[in-house]
């Protein structure tokens, strides 16, 4: 069975957003167009490493470039891909919050011969 595009595309896009980095230029560009040295600023980093992660997700098609005068800004092609990182966020959380849980029980219950037992 061939595979649909749209699956293929959504692949491509979530590679782009595997980076810490590119996560976090997208948080800085939901609360608006920025230009990249203000960016690189915000975030702590080089303006030339700035400009090359912006390069890939506007490749992507995750953001867009406006020239304003001598200026380019740049902005989210569509704001809702911060609401799907949200949504991962939030998965993830659940699942810390669930090891926590867990790992909080382990450590409360009292020790037993079994449970001593090194396994080699």
């Amino acid at each position: 069975m061939r595979m649909d595009e749209i699956t293929i595309l959504q692949a491509e896009v979530l590679k782009t957003l595997a980076s810490p980095r590119r996560i976090e230029i997208l948080h800085e560009l939901a609360r608006g167009p920025i230009e990249v040295g203000r960016l690189a600023e915000t975030i702590g980093a080089s303006q030339p490493n700035v400009s090359q992660h912006l390069a890939v997700l506007r490749s992507a098609g995750i953001v867009e470039a406006e020239r304003d005068g001598r200026e380019v800004r740049y902005r989210l092609a569509d704001p809702d891909v911060t609401v799907a990182c949200a949504i991962m966020r939030g998965v993830l959380e659940r699942r810390l919050a669930r090891l926590g849980a867990v790992a909080a029980t382990a450590a409360a219950a009292p020790a037993t011969p079994q449970s001593l037992v090194t396994v080699r």
